[in-house]
């Protein structure tokens, strides 16, 4: 309204004013279709959002646990250039026990032994690293297969909404029932998510 009291309607605001009081020309079921897919559209647009929060919870968890798996390489790595570095000193003492006389060979085959023992405990802290490693890739695989299953939930659900938009535009009782057999298509999409499969 402005303010010399004249008022113009868009076109939309005519329907809409007919569809808040019941539909046109048909007041018992173009109302009941308008507030079906109104109740369906606010239903699924809640499902949606769930989804796409859990799409995104799930993304994040995927690139913490890749990053785990990173770390737990870097220091796997960090423990074989450690048993590189042993294995480096017992060949040198091993030549210098072969060319020592035999009354200093004792002491060299003892710093043998030492590094013997230190490059088989270290290889066992390298291999568990690995493994760490190991596993924070799978899981970091899961939580991104987890995540793709959230995104294609909510992507199914966005075209549930949109088909309630164009039922609701084109009042065609067939895009309604494609409107709820879409939305539940997406339920099921986000309930395989949600069990991880």
């Amino acid at each position: 309204m402005s303010e010399g009291g004249f008022h113009v309607h868009g076109p939309h605001d005519h329907e809409l004013e007919h569809a808040v009081q019941g539909g046109h020309g048909d007041h018992g079921k173009g109302g009941g279709m308008i507030n079906q897919i109104a109740m369906f559209t606010a239903i699924i647009a809640t499902v949606g959002a769930i989804f796409s929060y859990m799409g995104g919870a799930t993304q994040a968890n995927a690139g913490l646990f890749k990053n785990n798996a990173a770390l737990k390489k870097a220091e796997a790595s960090n423990q074989w250039n450690y048993f590189q570095a042993k294995s480096t000193k017992q060949s040198l003492a091993e030549l210098a026990r072969d060319l020592a006389p035999e009354a200093k060979q004792p002491t060299y085959q003892a710093k043998i032994d030492r590094y013997e023992k230190e490059k088989a405990e270290i290889k066992v802290a390298a291999e568990k690293l690995e493994g760490e490693a190991t596993e924070w890739d799978h899981q970091s695989d899961e939580q991104m297969h987890q995540h793709h299953r959230w995104a294609q939930a909510t992507t199914v659900l966005q075209v549930a909404i949109a088909l309630a938009a164009i039922a609701l535009l084109t009042k065609k009782k067939w895009l309604e029932y494609a409107m709820f057999g879409v939305g539940g298509l997406g339920v099921i999409v986000g309930g395989l998510a949600a069990m991880h499969l």
